[in-house]
């Protein structure tokens, strides 16, 4: 395994892992019409532009199969909330799932976040994902809920918040 910062030329696989995590971990939870119009090439033009921004972007890889996650974050994004940074997505292909990539990119990207002076961290993660469970599995702890309208509906959503120090932060392994 391997985490990295990404490059402009990883826009593709990361598009690929957005839109096959998408699909199979919001079915049920967003709209239909959402997930089936979706689209690699669609999603690689925005990830290309994030890319060439320079946004922070990290990915997880393995030598046989290339990109299997992807990890973003930068400063927390609302200005009613304490927290200074945040991650603003973790998806890792569902193949994957389990195996410490998702732990791996977000210790990578809260070291990222402390080396650049920020003490919290936060995750918005929708309320029905099941993946709220891995968040609360590596210590996150549940410190606000909203309701965002997305796409004509009400989507309830969860953040979870950690400290972070500049000596770095390890994730705590889920436990299974």
């Amino acid at each position: 395994m391997n985490i990295r910062s990404a490059r402009p030329d990883d826009a593709d696989a990361i598009a690929r892992i957005h839109v096959e995590t998408w699909r199979d971990a919001y079915a049920g939870i967003l709209p239909d019409r959402v997930l089936v119009n979706m689209s690699i090439s669609r999603e690689k033009g925005g990830w290309s532009g994030t890319l060439l921004n320079r946004e922070r972007v990290y990915i997880a890889e393995t030598e046989n199969c290339g990109i299997v996650g992807f990890g973003s974050y930068g400063p927390q994004r609302l200005s009613n909330m304490k927290s200074e940074g945040e991650v603003y997505t973790l998806y890792v292909s569902p193949d994957f799932q389990g195996r410490g990539f998702g732990s791996n990119l977000m210790a990578s990207m809260f070291g990222a976040l402390a080396r650049d002076g920020r003490k919290s961290v936060i995750v918005w993660v929708l309320r029905d994902n099941p993946s709220k469970y891995f968040y609360e599995a590596i210590g996150g702890r549940k410190i606000a809920e909203r309701d965002e309208r997305l796409w004509g509906e009400s989507i309830p959503q969860i953040a979870y918040a950690w400290d972070v120090s500049k000596d770095g932060f390890t994730v705590q392994k889920p436990h299974r």
